[in-house]
């Protein structure tokens, strides 16, 4: 697998960093994340834990992106509270991100190594949620 990288939006770890910082509070909300629509906007969530399980912050997003009519996100990233820094989308997100948006963009990486990604780099050969709907087309 050859993975290309894209330019890093820094404004947009930026505003995932001030979310963490600012809104991230206690055990139920400890991720942050940001995306930038294709139109230009940015779009914040944050995660909603509960011990019975809870969407996480890039799930929270989708929601958050589609109810602001933001429908085609160009790049996501999402950042830890506590200074965690940068988190790569753990595999749930990965496959969802992917079925919605497959041509989106993922940063990923420490402070110091930070890249932007395809999301099809973080899960290769996978299965395709909209396969089932080709005859529907």
């Amino acid at each position: 697998m050859t993975t290309r990288t894209h330019p890093v939006d820094h404004e947009l770890v930026q505003a995932a960093a001030h979310v963490a910082r600012t809104r991230c509070r206690g055990d139920n909300h400890t991720m942050a994340a940001a995306a930038r629509a294709r139109d230009g906007r940015i779009v914040t969530a944050v995660n909603a834990y509960h011990f019975t399980g809870g969407p996480c912050a890039e799930m929270v997003l989708v929601g958050a992106a589609a109810a602001q009519g933001a429908y085609e996100l160009d790049t996501i990233v999402a950042v830890g509270d506590r200074g965690r820094g940068v988190v790569p989308p753990c595999g749930r997100c990965r496959q969802v991100l992917l079925d919605y948006f497959p041509d989106l963009k993922v940063i990923v990486g420490d402070d110091e190594r930070l890249r932007t990604v395809l999301i099809t780099d973080l899960l290769p050969e996978s299965y395709v949620w909209a396969d089932h709907q080709l005859d529907a087309q």
